[in-house]
């Protein structure tokens, strides 16, 4: 190993200490209910008061390892590089330092600290528009620090802006290592997907106020907010090209190989159940841990911690892993990789280890009969299809009714997506919306969703961005559907043409992705849903669970506007009266906005 994961936090958090930052710890995992999500999903989340203008208690320059959770992806776990726990690098200018400064140390740490060879790294800096000009100053700085100046590259604001819908923003400019992959062609830079340029980190640079759809000017505090994803340059810097070969994971891998005499990577299912245990059982520990610690539950934070724990024990079991031994994974991660880094976790680990053993126990006892039971039915289905595959006027079944999929959650305790998991791994699906009826028939429970957005403030930029503005609710509504409940905006822009949008996540969204993503906004659009505003309230409409973000900044009475089921946001509107008129909508370009943050670009056609 080249590096360990304890080393690159101290190495991070040193090197600012050196340059007069203020190391300000992490704050708690659980949101606080202040930005409207369940979890912290990325590193520059709890400092947006401060980078919106309030002065920060500990000064002007400040650093951290700040520890997040996101939901969005738990199917996606099982790969080499997904995670729901993970931790930023994060670093700060609260009106402090600026450009020179910014781009001198991001040199430095990428050569002097992290031994990248300067030849191989690129940047990328903000090509300037008809309202702001070229960022000319930060690419002059970034070739004083040393980059090569045929490796810097400028892009149009959508690849290297960050922009709330007002208040500060500014241009970013994004760090990349060069790989040995050839040109995809003679314009090949930074924006391809063709993978020569991998993103290390980025610098933004907050200095302008946004008073206006297409009104800028120049901020009076002008911050920097610099950050990196802790695991994925672990994976880098060691070469590993698996999250589970580094030192975060890889004691619990050795666990279980030695303990279930198997072996890593040589058999596709088994080494998902491997990371899944792995992933899963860290994040609980994590939960728990915290100090605003939770514990599983039937909605919010719980509830998405028992879905954990749940399909830590399922996967448990598939692989023939006492379920005993979750514990001792727990405590490897407990005393052994975060000892140091939260040492919190220590004095809390009696009550972790009981808490996770309860819910093992708890779920474990339906388990068995619910697996029986969900066997029943794919065993039925199967058997019709097979018995009338000679009937040219047959459909086969494709899914589990409904009533099924609820009976495994009424009775046997099975989360709906653990149905639809272990369906999907018999290449079936789910009728969702039938257990929707079914669970509504029968009982009214809280449902585990994330509210909040900022108001989005389109001004007057027509009938086509009116289109857009309606389309960008149905596009946040589908990323909580398809990436995770905790999908809030962190900035949208639109214009006649085509709208972004940009929400938090810590990876690049997958083909697959994009794709249900499109296919769940185009069902709304089809099924032809009628648009409601309504005027109320500002506590009315966070009562009723309208989406918003910083309460505080709305006016005593908002407009509601109500899509069918699909989306409730706080908004100034305009919007359409039907989804039905959208046309066709599809996403043109997902990328990095900021650190933790993508941005996805769509057009309606």
């Amino acid at each position: 190993m080249k590096i360990t994961s304890k080393e690159l936090r101290n190495k991070w958090i040193n090197f600012y200490k050196e340059r007069g930052h203020v190391d300000i710890g992490a704050v708690s995992l659980i949101g606080d209910g202040t930005t409207g999500v369940l979890f912290n999903v990325a590193g520059m989340q709890p400092l947006m008061p401060y980078l919106l203008g309030q002065k920060h208690p500990k000064g002007t320059r400040l650093c951290n390892v700040q520890g997040c959770v996101r939901t969005n992806d738990i199917e996606s776990i099982g790969d080499p590089s997904h995670c729901t726990f993970f931790e930023m690098l994060g670093s700060w200018s609260l009106g402090d330092y600026f450009k020179e400064e910014r781009t001198k140390w991001s040199y430095e740490l990428l050569t002097q600290v992290f031994k990248f060879e300067p030849e191989r790294i690129a940047v990328t800096c903000f090509e300037g528009n008809e309202f702001v000009p070229k960022d000319t100053e930060t690419a002059k700085f970034r070739e004083k620090s040393g980059i090569k100046k045929e490796n810097i590259y400028f892009l149009p604001k959508e690849d290297n802006w960050w922009e709330l819908e007002r208040g500060p923003c500014g241009p970013d400019s994004e760090m990349f290592y060069i790989t040995d992959k050839p040109a995809c062609g003679p314009n090949c830079n930074p924006s391809c997907s063709c993978g020569r340029f991998v993103e290390v980190g980025n610098d933004v640079f907050m200095q302008y106020e946004r008073v206006s759809d297409n009104e800028y000017i120049p901020l009076k505090q002008k911050n920097v907010d610099t950050g990196w994803g802790l695991e994925r340059l672990l994976v880098f810097l060691n070469n590993t090209g698996d999250v589970y070969r580094t030192d975060l994971y890889i004691e619990v891998i050795n666990y279980l190989e030695k303990t279930l005499n198997i072996k890593y990577n040589e058999d596709k299912e088994t080494t998902k159940s491997m990371r899944i245990i792995a992933d899963h059982t860290r994040t609980s520990v994590m939960l728990i841990g915290d100090i605003n610690g939770i514990v599983p539950a039937n909605v919010g934070p719980g509830y998405i911690l028992r879905r954990l724990i749940r399909r830590a024990v399922r996967h448990a079991k598939k692989i023939g892993l006492d379920l005993n031994e979750l514990n001792n994974i727990a405590k490897i991660f407990i005393e052994k990789v975060y000892n140091d880094s939260y040492p919190l976790l220590v004095e809390k680990e009696e009550y972790i280890l009981g808490e996770i053993k309860k819910e093992m126990d708890k779920f474990n006892k339906a388990l068995e009969q619910g697996l029986r039971e969900f066997d029943k039915v794919v065993n039925g289905i199967e058997r019709k299809n097979q018995f009338m595959a000679n009937n040219p006027d047959f459909k086969p079944e494709t899914q589990i009714n409904g009533k099924s999929a609820f009976r495994l959650y009424d009775t046997f305790g099975f989360p709906l997506e653990l149905t639809v998991e272990m369906a999907s791994e018999r290449g079936l699906g789910v009728d969702e919306a039938g257990f929707k009826s079914a669970f509504e028939e029968h009982q009214a429970k809280s449902k585990a969703v994330d509210k909040g957005q900022f108001k989005s403030g389109l001004g007057e930029e027509n009938e086509q961005t009116t289109k857009y503005h309606t389309a960008t609710h149905l596009l946040n509504a589908a990323l909580k559907l398809v990436i995770g409940a905790d999908c809030h905006q962190a900035g949208s822009n639109i214009t006649a043409e085509r709208l972004r949008f940009d929400f938090p996540c810590d990876h690049k969204l997958t083909a697959e992705e994009i794709a249900k993503i499109e296919d769940v906004v185009n069902g709304w659009i089809k099924q032809g849903i009628k648009v409601e505003k309504q005027e109320m309230p500002k506590q009315k409409a966070v009562e009723i669970g309208a989406e918003h973000q910083f309460v505080e900044r709305y006016p005593d009475i908002v407009s509601v506007y109500t899509i069918g089921d699909a989306s409730k946001e706080i908004c100034t509107g305009p919007h359409v009266e039907n989804t039905s008129v959208l046309g066709e909508f599809k996403i043109t370009k997902e990328e990095s906005s900021s650190s933790g943050i993508r941005r996805i670009k769509a057009i309606l056609k």
